[in-house]
């Protein structure tokens, strides 16, 4: 068959956009629809906002801190509408990026939403015109999670809103106790809001390290954050003057101005015809591929968060260029998903690679455990009471550092920067070699030399 284009991606996010430019710089002839604006969740509604809004929310410490080294600041205030549209000028330079790649390329974009049709067939909403492709590359990401099954659930804000508020609130409830609820929680607090964090769990930050999610809800509460564990919402209310009121499984009333969800992210995948072209799904919504991206489908791909994978910008810029890698320069790749350093840009910072030590203790016989915890030079002289982290993780047999932990200041560029020797698979003997950067807080963690305590066959020694 004559085919109107060889690859035809359905989501302009990071993903879609990579597989779609480099694909067309290769002489392939791309098509890419885009339903709301080219970038996606990381760009418009996501990473890149949130650490612009996460910059903001610091001053105020930064401010207090000053005078400790001699600095007088007075006068300071905060503009809301100010950072809000400073930030919208910033996503609306980079989505002109993403534009240019993919036109400077040679691909071509639409401005609509696209649903397929079968296979090969892909209708243009806007347009209201059906093309074909001879590949397919679903990219169309996630969004949040609007909490249809609480009561009142259309009371509340999400993340994609919260960027936008009017105006900033006096108050706020902020539900869940991931890496998005934490940092709103962050920010939020940082601009001056009365914040509170309620999660369903025992500790927040699920899935990661015991002691980083046991230390960060510690400092939280020392920044002023209220956090509220083993709760939900029964209902959420309007109240006057435009509040809410938030009525919780504990009993507890609370009035605020602001609810907000941040109680997950399902994959976006209604409406865009995947019954119709025979495409499968898991038992949560997401697509299912193989190792190499492939779908149900011969001809179609997935990438990025539509996926039941990592739900993380680089992975799924990586994923599509192991798809083209494949696909159009015969080199078969696969995503490799190990040891993908995180950073949460909570405050104070979380940057982790590798295993908590609670994996490490199910997967190892025996593991060494090297942590110190110790208050930031800054802070001598600031007197701030807040506390970092170093942890390493090790098992004990192979000598490898199997998990990095890390919570302070820049924790998120150590983590970057130790996943590479990680990565390579460096032993603790390694680490040991290494000489210290001193005065740093990164020198921790090559002059631990003494295990703090071993877990043997899951029971801690010393």
């Amino acid at each position: 068959m004559n085919y109107d284009y060889d690859l035809f991606v359905i989501g302009g996010g990071s993903g879609g956009v990579r597989a779609g430019r480099v694909a067309a710089v290769l002489g392939k002839k791309v098509g890419v629809a885009e339903e709301s604006r080219f970038g996606g969740t990381c760009v418009i509604r996501g990473c890149v906002p949130k650490k612009l809004y996460v910059y903001a929310s610091k001053f105020a410490e930064e401010f207090e801190d000053a005078a400790g080294f001699g600095w007088s600041v007075s006068g300071a205030k905060f503009d809301w509408p100010t950072l809000r549209d400073n930030k919208e000028r910033e996503i609306t330079r980079l989505e002109g990026l993403y534009r240019k790649g993919l036109d400077g390329a040679g691909a071509e974009m639409f401005d609509s939403r696209a649903r397929l049709l079968s296979a090969n067939e892909i209708y243009l909403e806007a347009l209201d015109k059906t093309v074909t492709a001879e590949r397919v590359l679903l990219a169309v990401g996630g969004t949040p999670y609007r909490g249809e099954d609480i009561p009142g659930h259309e009371h509340a804000v999400i993340s994609d809103q919260a960027f936008d508020l009017a105006e900033l609130p006096k108050s706020i409830v902020i539900s869940g106790g991931g890496y998005i609820a934490v940092e709103f929680a962050g920010i939020f607090n940082g601009l001056g809001v009365e914040t509170t964090l309620l999660y369903r769990g025992e500790e927040i930050l699920r899935g990661f390290d015991n002691d980083v999610r046991e230390m960060l809800h510690a400092e939280m509460e020392k920044k002023g954050i209220r956090v509220i564990t083993e709760t939900v919402f029964d209902r959420i209310e309007p109240g006057e003057d435009g509040g809410r009121i938030s009525h919780l499984s504990n009993g507890e009333t609370l009035t605020t101005d602001v609810v907000m969800f941040a109680i997950g992210r399902v994959p976006k995948t209604d409406g865009i015809g995947l019954a119709a072209a025979g495409v499968s799904t898991n038992a949560r919504g997401y697509i299912e591929v193989n190792d190499y991206s492939r779908t149900s489908v011969e001809n179609i791909w997935a990438v990025g968060d539509v996926t039941d994978r990592v739900q993380l910008t680089p992975v799924a810029i990586h994923e599509a260029m192991c798809f083209v890698d494949t696909e159009y320069k015969d080199n078969p790749q696969k995503p490799d998903h190990a040891g993908i350093a995180t950073a949460v840009f909570s405050q104070p910072e979380i940057g982790t690679v590798g295993l908590s030590q609670e994996q490490a203790a199910e997967r190892f016989e025996t593991v060494e455990v090297y942590k110190a915890v110790f208050r930031p030079m800054k802070h001598t002289l600031s007197g701030r009471d807040e506390k970092m982290m170093t942890k390493l993780v090790v098992d004990a047999e192979s000598r490898k550092v199997v998990g990095t932990h890390i919570m302070g200041p820049d924790a998120g560029e150590m983590a970057q920067l130790l996943a590479i020797p990680m990565k390579m698979g460096a032993t603790k003997d390694d680490f040991d070699r290494t000489m210290a950067v001193h005065p740093t807080a990164a020198e921790e963690l090559v002059t631990m030399y003494a295990p703090s305590y071993v877990i043997k066959n899951g029971e801690r020694i010393g």
